[in-house]
């Protein structure tokens, strides 16, 4: 990988422009200085056919004038003139702006938490030719478990993340992390049938990927959806594997536990801490802590420490998540949820790590449980789900067909409907298959009562 910006020198270029935005006249400035080292290799139609290299550095500058807040941000770090301009710019929209009532201040400075297992300088060292490799091991893996497969496209990439956040109230804060990533999509033909797109992926923020795995699986998940039946309407038990549970999770439940989402009355679970809401055996919890998390770092995109957050316990709603305005709003403290899309925006709301406790049964044992059913890796049409509600309606395509505790054969054109709050009710057991997928680590969930609508 190319150089990053030393430590030093990226708290200096927030520090500064927090002095400066002071100089101009604002009652209170913050920077966000953010850098992004990645490179890939893509995979296209079974071949390696590129490779692409991209560094991203900015800073976001927030500046607040009579309760007003401003916005800017630019990528010329190396440039005190331009930084300069960006943060007059902040102050002249802030300036602009009606002043918010409920505006309180800031976050002031807090010691961190140390964060394990995030950065792995054996990532950083990486070449192009490690990342082809890493790429021809999937894609031999996947032509080898069966010969009616045929892989589409996929990548390997890794990426060095760092941010530091400085504000007038006294955080400094820096902190930086390694991501490596490798993934394959497949299909499967047979007799003129051709599967839907079926895929793998591993992620992980230290050095310990498996190619070879998601080669095979990618290939066997795709070699398992042919000669795929339809499925009945009926309600019945469905097994999620992580990745759709993912999926529902995050335009649903997700957005429910948000303050910002409580405090506009689009939560379901707003007036409901203390009650119970989901399955006995339903304990969730939100942590920016997480050794290894993809969502751990010590602060967030405020300066805030991160934080482990009880959010369901055995069922009962007992925390939301908050960033600083919206903690404030309530007298209470951020939980350190304040998440920005690199240097480009202000803070949003967004969930860390958002950990399902383990039951202790293995998939197969889970499976064996199963006298009919569906075991459901992949959905469709999740993101048209109503947070507010919690309605759904989705496609589970592929989906794969229980019976009597075994997979069958796999099951076409499945729509699964209902409401997200109702189905954590109805959660009935879950494997001791962790996984990381985005905000999301999780076992196989399994969930009674789901209405299944055949085609």
């Amino acid at each position: 990988m190319v150089a990053a910006l030393k430590q030093e020198e990226t708290l200096n270029l927030a520090e500064d422009a927090v002095a400066f935005a002071l100089k101009k006249g604002a009652n209170e400035a913050e920077a966000y200085a953010y850098q992004g080292l990645t490179s890939n290799v893509v995979i296209e139609r079974g071949q390696i056919a590129k490779s692409t290299r991209i560094i991203d550095r900015g800073i976001g500058i927030r500046v607040i004038v009579n309760k007003a807040v401003g916005f800017s941000y630019t990528n010329i770090v190396r440039s005190k003139t331009a930084i300069e301009d960006t943060i007059l710019k902040a102050l002249s929209s802030a300036k602009a702006s009606k002043p918010d009532k409920d505006w309180a201040s800031l976050p002031s400075n807090k010691s961190y938490a140390s964060v394990k297992k995030t950065y792995d300088h054996t990532i950083v060292e990486l070449h192009p030719e490690d990342l082809v490799k890493i790429a021809s091991t999937m894609l031999d893996a996947a032509e080898k478990t069966d010969k009616r497969v045929f892989p589409i496209e996929g990548g390997a990439g890794t990426s060095y993340l760092s941010k530091a956040v400085a504000n007038s109230n006294g955080i400094t804060s820096f902190d930086h992390g390694t991501f490596i990533e490798c993934s394959l999509a497949t299909i499967a033909q047979q007799g003129g049938e051709v599967t839907p797109v079926c895929f793998e992926f591993n992620t992980e923020r230290n050095y310990n990927l498996d190619p070879e795995w998601v080669g095979k699986e990618a290939a066997r998940l795709a070699a398992s959806a042919l000669k795929a039946r339809k499925t009945e309407t009926k309600s019945t038990n469905v097994i999620f594997a992580q990745y759709a549970f993912q999926e529902l999770l995050y335009y649903t439940l997700i957005n429910a536990l948000k303050a910002d989402f409580v405090q506009r009355n689009q939560s379901a679970f707003k007036d409901k801490i203390g009650e119970k809401v989901a399955s006995d055996i339903v304990t969730i919890y939100d942590d920016g802590l997480l050794d290894g998390g993809l969502r751990t770092w010590k602060s967030d995109g405020e300066g805030v420490p991160q934080q482990k957050t009880l959010i369901i316990e055995k069922g009962v709603l007992r925390n939301f998540i908050y960033d600083n305005y919206t903690a404030k709003k309530e007298g209470k403290k951020s939980t350190g949820n304040a998440t920005r899309a690199g240097y480009l925006s202000t803070p949003n709301i967004e969930a860390t790590n958002f950990h399902f406790m383990t039951g202790n049964k293995s998939p197969e044992e889970l499976l064996n449980e199963v006298n009919e059913g569906l075991l459901v890796n992949y959905l469709q049409g999740a993101h048209s789900s109503n947070p507010a509600s919690g309605e759904f309606s989705v496609v589970a395509t592929p989906a794969w067909k229980i019976k009597d505790g075994k997979i069958a054969y796999a099951t076409k054109g499945a729509m699964l409907a209902g409401n997200i709050f109702d189905m954590l009710k109805n959660v009935s057991a879950m494997a001791n298959n962790e996984r990381k997928i985005g905000q999301l680590v999780a076992p196989w969930i399994m969930v009674e009562n789901v209405k299944v609508i055949g085609k």
